[in-house]
């Protein structure tokens, strides 16, 4: 079989596969099989360029990241529907359907809450996509689309052009997962699928949108060139056999049966893999929606139910608080078991001491309970008039739970937090983050690995991580020896880091990257930073009173001289090897875009930091200069709509000593007058 015929065996068997997966939920082979044949078309496409098609399943995820999305005007407009809140309001809706219908026959669909879209195909292939926005002008965001696996790239039996709209979402499983990991690298959490799901798709990198697991289902035709439908559900049905994953529907002539179907939906919401916000029901006749029209806002032929809060009584038996990863403590009620939106609720989020005080809970309380965004249980309010005599308001505790560390609120305000280095419930975020490449980068140990660790219970603190053996690595879940020896040679190599990388692992709080060099660069050792008295932190550059504050109570606490201690004795460095940082840049600020061939984009930050220079990641007044590399975008417009001076690659190598240029030239430019 030659290379065209074998690729083109290859697409077609992956596409198969990834509609039986993704659409259908009925995977026909393993993930290593249809892992194994992706590799391998991928190996010929790279080999042969000429063989890739749009509809290749390796182009599911994009190319370069974007600077800014294109606006999409849509041929035909993405209307919203008119809410209706009440069986009355329903009852009312239908009762205008039948005034202006001859025939009414309903579709009652899920109301899915996510982000909806318009998918064109030409001729078949996926060529564009683009988000509702304002129903006339939305967004392109082709490549973020491609990610999703139950997008069809190629269709066939839809010649000429048609155009699809359906509502992207991220699972409740998936959506789940993404706090979990984003929790465990200290990054703000997704209030709900809906907000994930939009955030995802307007990620200008396609490749995070890729990594976020969206997925969608389609509800409506916009447009065809082909010849029209009677009815909406027979124009759904040939979605279906075009495979696409078309939204679930109900047909009826009745409202009172609409209803039912409505409400049944509402209470067996659980069962939807995505959240739904309400129910949608239409006129499925598409010859008598056209005769009633629309109004300058909403179809005349549909209306969406929205499904109100469900709030029921309990009372509130304890309050509980939890560690989270990140140090934060949560404090949550314990209340007798309730039935809310499907599921039995027996605990409920109090947020924060502010969100309790405020609301006056105490245990013993009877109160209103409902699900906020019908996911987080939360109280509503207090039944003041049941409170029993006796009861008091409720404190949070002043040490961690867990580890009994002094715990400090937030400068924010929002949150308190443990203290406490080697807190049990946060080692597995400080392990990762210590790992992590901007800390002692040892590579190979990722989140993944790391609780592999942690469960295997080889690791309790950053120091465990030196005493590994190779067969106690070897041993665990997806590793081997060979991996086992690279994971060794990475944790060995890392002992010699500089005191910067280490003290940016310690996760002190307010003490980020820039902040650790400038430590290390002070004092040379970690001794004498942990002996410096705040007058003396203080009077560094850069380093302000809260820093300093953090500072000398972090190496204050017992669980930190401990792990300082621990990692003395496993032969980490704690010494600085950086080099006095240079002035020739001192005062000017960069501003670094595109892609530069000899240094990384953070390389060469470092490097002009080395300089004295200051680096930032946006444009100002303030921007001294711009170092441009290829496909350079948005910043470099804003840049020359300032009038700021941009130097090039090569510019920018000769400025730093590194190329032919002359240097005093090109400071000169960016600091006119000297």
């Amino acid at each position: 079989m030659d290379e065209k015929a074998l690729a083109q065996q290859l697409r077609r068997q992956l596409n198969e596969h990834n509609y039986n997966y993704y659409v259908l939920d009925a995977p026909t082979i393993s993930d290593f099989e249809y892992d194994r044949m992706l590799r391998q078309l991928e190996e010929l496409e790279a080999a042969h360029p000429e063989l890739i098609t749009p509809d290749s399943p390796t182009q599911r995820v994009g190319g370069q990241a974007s600077d800014s999305f294109r606006q999409v005007v849509h041929q035909v407009p993405l209307q919203s529907l008119q809410d209706v809140f009440s069986p009355e309001e329903l009852l009312d809706f239908d009762r205008r359907v039948r005034e202006g219908a001859e025939q009414v026959e309903y579709l009652v669909e899920p109301k899915v809450d996510g982000l909806s879209v318009a998918l064109e195909y030409q001729d078949g292939v996926f060529i564009r996509g683009a988000t509702r926005g304002d129903g006339q002008v939305g967004e392109d965001v082709t490549e973020n689309l491609r990610t999703i696996k139950s997008i069809p790239l190629k269709i066939e039996g839809a010649p000429g052009r048609l155009t699809v709209r359906g509502e992207v979402y991220m699972p409740k499983k998936t959506f789940a997962q993404l706090n979990e990991a984003r929790e465990l690298q200290g990054k703000p959490l997704f209030a709900n699928p809906r907000n994930a799901a939009a955030g995802s798709m307007r990620q200008l990198d396609p490749k995070v949108a890729a990594a976020r697991g969206l997925d969608i289902v389609i509800f409506n035709i916009q447009y065809w060139d082909g010849p029209a439908f009677e009815r909406d559900s027979d124009s759904l049905d040939w979605l279906k056999q075009l495979r696409f994953k078309v939204i679930e529907y109900f047909c009826t002539d009745r409202m009172e049966q609409a209803q039912a179907v409505i409400f049944e939906m509402g209470d067996g919401r659980e069962r939807y893999p995505f959240e739904i916000d309400g129910a949608v029901v239409k006129l499925n006749s598409l010859i008598e929606r056209s005769v009633l029209g629309e109004t300058a806002k909403f179809p005349r032929w549909a209306a969406a139910y929205k499904y109100p809060p469900e709030q029921k009584e309990s009372v509130v038996q304890d309050i509980v608080v939890q560690v989270g990863r990140t140090g934060v403590l949560t404090p949550k009620a314990v209340v007798s078991p309730v039935r809310l939106a499907g599921t039995t609720v027996t605990n409920a989020t109090l947020h924060n001491q502010d969100y309790i005080t405020e609301k006056d809970i105490r245990i013993g309380d009877t109160v209103i309970v409902q699900k906020a965004g019908e996911i987080i249980p939360e109280i509503v309010r207090v039944v003041l008039e049941k409170r029993p005599e006796g009861t008091v308001p409720y404190r949070m505790p002043e040490v961690c739970p867990v580890c009994g560390a002094p715990v400090v609120r937030d400068e924010d305000g929002a949150h308190i937090r443990c203290t406490g280095a080697e807190c049990p419930a946060q080692l597995l975020r400080n392990l990762t983050h210590f790992a992590s490449r901007d800390a002692m980068d040892i590579e190979g140990l990722g989140p993944a690995v790391i609780e592999s660790l942690v469960k295997a219970e080889l690791v309790k603190t950053p120091a465990d991580l030196y005493r590994l053996q190779e067969d106690q690595i070897a041993n665990l879940d997806r590793m081997g020896k060979k991996s086992a020896q690279n994971l060794l040679a990475a944790l060995e190599k890392s002992k010699h880091n500089d005191l910067s990388r280490l003290l940016y692992a310690f996760g002190i709080r307010q003490v980020g990257q820039k902040a650790a060099k400038t430590l290390a660069l002070h004092f040379g050792t970690l001794d004498k930073l942990a002996q410096a008295k705040m007058e003396e932190l203080t009077a560094i550059d850069d380093i302000g009173a809260i820093t300093a504050d953090n500072l000398t109570q972090w190496f204050a606490a017992p669980q930190s001289r401990h792990l300082i201690a621990a990692l003395k004795e496993v032969g980490v460095s704690m010494e600085s090897t950086a080099q006095p940082v240079g002035d020739l840049l001192v005062g000017l600020t960069f501003v670094l875009t595109g892609e530069l061939s000899a240094y990384s984009r953070k390389e060469a930050g470092e490097r002009l930091e080395s300089l004295g220079a200051k680096v930032s990641g946006s444009v100002s007044k303030k921007t001294s200069c711009i170092i441009a590399g290829e496909a350079a975008g948005s910043k470099l417009r804003k840049a020359r709509e300032l009038n700021i001076p941009v130097l090039d690659e090569g510019e920018f190598l000769s400025l730093i000593g590194q190329g032919d240029g002359n240097s005093a030239e090109i400071l000169a430019r960016i600091k006119p007058g000297e």
